[in-house]
């Protein structure tokens, strides 16, 4: 009978009139003990309220609904497909749409949709996985900020591929605690590309110059990011490299001549196809008999290998032991050793890797310089300032 006077009064109350009674009549059918007559003809009344052409209606219906699991299904399942303010409180909030549902309205609905399955709280996998995949930069923002959302490693790498050029995602993936040391490195070059094509656009260097530049920002980045990682991760992030082509002999050399020989291991392994205790095996070999064959496995650059044999005889010499600082930065007098050696050879066309040896040995003076500069200040933080009077006596 109530529902029969409801249906009645709504032909000619107002849009705003309406809404107040659907939001009543909705919770109604959610918290008051109706019979089942009742309860069928309640139920009748919203699906017919779906027809309402005003959305504040509709939107008033949403709200009162969206967040319950007795809802109808039906009711929620119209909603979700309505227009985007409306649409959007169901999504984020019904627990009566499964996974297959949110995917579509993900694919479907557009941004403002996505944005708010985004928003979900405990969001499955599957759900993340298709915003990473098809969602705008928005809501792929709020998808990494969404402290409940599960959100496999591979949707991480894929919203790096789509927009780590963007700050904020950068910003947001680089807060989380559990991004993995190959996605951090993934950052890393999308930054690097960024800054070099901006540069270029502004005709502050030559696009030659930005990207060699920009590209050996990125390996001495990579090579710190290995060095200060757990060595679980060193191995996917040698895969990554590989996969990514940015594990170069450029890269590998820079590796050994800072110290990091596990970075160093994993990358020969990973390219000459070879365990890890064997490579290991053979790079620690005093004899060196075996390094180049494996060189030539690795199928490195025969012209860099007299730079690679000298790094290995010198850090063979010295124990393959780190410092203080840790294998971060390249070494200096390992470099212009190595430097000075293949100086002194005149097989083949030794002059790219002269010069890029040339380039390492600048910026190793140059890190040492800092360093060095660093202590001082140090130092005389901690040292009383000198005071003649109290000397004299």
């Amino acid at each position: 009978m109530i529902v029969r006077q409801f249906l009645q009064w709504q032909r000619t109350a107002s849009a705003a009139e309406r809404a107040d009674a659907t939001s009543a009549l909705a919770r109604a059918y959610l918290y008051s003990d109706l019979s089942p007559d009742d309860r069928a003809a309640a139920e009748g009344a919203l699906l017919m309220l779906l027809d309402d052409p005003s959305p504040l209606v509709r939107a008033s219906l949403a709200q009162a609904l969206a967040s319950s699991k007795q809802a109808p299904p039906t009711v929620i399942l119209a909603l979700a497909g309505d227009q985007p303010e409306i649409a959007a409180h169901v999504l984020e909030h019904s627990p009566l749409l499964v996974d297959a549902d949110l995917v579509d309205a993900a694919a479907t609905f557009g941004p403002p949709a996505q944005l708010a399955i985004a928003s979900r709280l405990a969001l499955p996998r599957a759900v993340s996985a298709a915003i990473a995949e098809v969602g705008s930069p928005e809501a792929c923002l709020v998808l990494i900020e969404n402290a409940s959302a599960e959100i496999a490693l591979f949707s991480l790498d894929r919203i790096v591929e789509r927009f780590g050029h963007l700050g904020a995602i950068r910003e947001a993936m680089l807060a989380r605690p559990d991004l993995p040391v190959h996605t951090r490195q993934g950052l890393v070059a999308k930054l690097s590309q960024t800054l070099a094509g901006f540069v270029t656009a502004r005709a502050w260097l030559a696009e030659d110059r930005a990207q060699r530049m920009a590209k050996e920002a990125c390996e001495k980045a990579t090579v710190i990011l290995a060095a200060v990682s757990p060595g679980h991760e060193i191995r996917p992030l040698v895969s990554h490299l590989r996969e990514s082509g940015q594990l170069t002999a450029g890269l590998v050399l820079r590796a050994l001549l800072s110290g990091n020989v596990e970075l160093f291991v994993q990358a020969l392994a990973e390219l000459s196809d070879i365990p890890h205790m064997r490579v290991s095996a053979l790079v620690h070999d005093k004899r060196g008999t075996g390094f180049r064959a494996l060189y030539r496995r690795a199928g490195l650059p025969e012209s860099t290998y007299p730079a690679f044999s000298e790094a290995i005889e010198a850090m063979r010499e010295v124990g393959f032991v780190g410092n203080p600082r840790g294998a971060t930065n390249l070494k200096r007098r390992m470099v212009e050793r190595v430097l000075t050696r293949c100086a002194e050879q005149s097989l083949g066309d030794l002059e790219p890797l002269l010069t890029l040896l040339r380039r390492f040995a600048a910026e190793a003076a140059r890190e040492e310089a800092r360093m060095f500069c660093d202590d001082l200040v140090a130092n005389d933080a901690i040292t009383p300032p000198y005071e003649p009077a109290r000397a004299a006596a």
